[in-house]
């Protein structure tokens, strides 16, 4: 099976337009999402809608849907993602909530696990920000591969004899008698200083995973966030890619 992964799309529609332009020449059998559709972007609808037909295979919950459906403590977000996630709430239709509801917090199947955060109390939305992050998550997992987005930070790490190490890699061979995470970046708001979209592909024919990146419409997707009245902040970050 050949996979496309993605998180943190967080309504940006020109990053999910562009990532999903890239999928359709990758010869995908599935794709999966691991959460944050929503909050910070100015175009759930379309998102959702994007989403919809794109038919992931599994889709995860993130801490900003869960914060849109009232489900998470506004506590949580810091000023600018309060803001949006409460605009986001406005906007949004009764068959769009029940759609983002449907989603889940983790997810198990054959050699690898999804989840948002963290394997750590996954409802809490913990990140996995270090190797002692990641080793913790290796424990926890009980397959030798767990994606996870959150941070917007894409990275690899590896279970060595003395715990797990991040590696400058954006694509490695995975071996059998290793445990692994992987943080896809983020589709809409990467936080590397590179603005460009971020994604993953996982084959597991020749047991290989890649961190993507791909240019988008950065001016617009900035644009309609201003126009939205959404916090300045959400729109320059997006070409600082931070």
């Amino acid at each position: 099976m050949r996979y496309g992964i993605l998180s943190d799309i967080h309504s940006n529609l020109e990053a999910f337009d562009a990532v999903c332009a890239a999928l359709t020449k990758e010869r995908l059998d599935a794709c999966l999402f691991i959460g944050d559709l929503v909050g910070y972007g100015a175009d759930p609808h379309e998102c959702i809608i994007k989403m919809k037909s794109l038919a992931p295979k599994v889709l995860i919950a993130g801490n900003h849907d869960w914060g849109v459906l009232g489900l998470l403590d506004m506590d949580y977000f810091n000023e600018y993602a309060a803001s949006a996630v409460a605009w986001t709430a406005r906007m949004l239709k009764p068959a769009e909530m029940d759609y983002l509801k449907s989603f889940v917090l983790f997810h198990e199947e054959g050699n690898f696990t999804l989840v948002h955060g963290s394997l750590n109390q996954p409802a809490k939305f913990n990140y996995i920000l270090d190797d002692d992050d990641a080793f913790l998550n290796m424990r926890l997992s009980r397959t030798p591969l767990c994606f996870v987005g959150h941070s917007h930070y894409p990275a690899i790490f590896i279970l060595e004899s003395d715990g797990a190490i991040r590696v400058p890699a954006v694509k490695v061979k995975i071996e059998g008698n290793k445990k692994y995470v992987v943080n896809v970046g983020s589709v809409g708001q990467p936080r590397d200083g590179d603005p460009r979209a971020s994604y993953v592909i996982y084959d597991d024919e020749d047991n290989t995973v890649e961190i993507r990146r791909i240019i988008y419409d950065v001016e617009r997707a900035q644009e309609k966030i201003l126009k939205a009245g959404l916090p300045a902040w959400l729109a320059t970050r997006l070409a600082e890619g931070r």
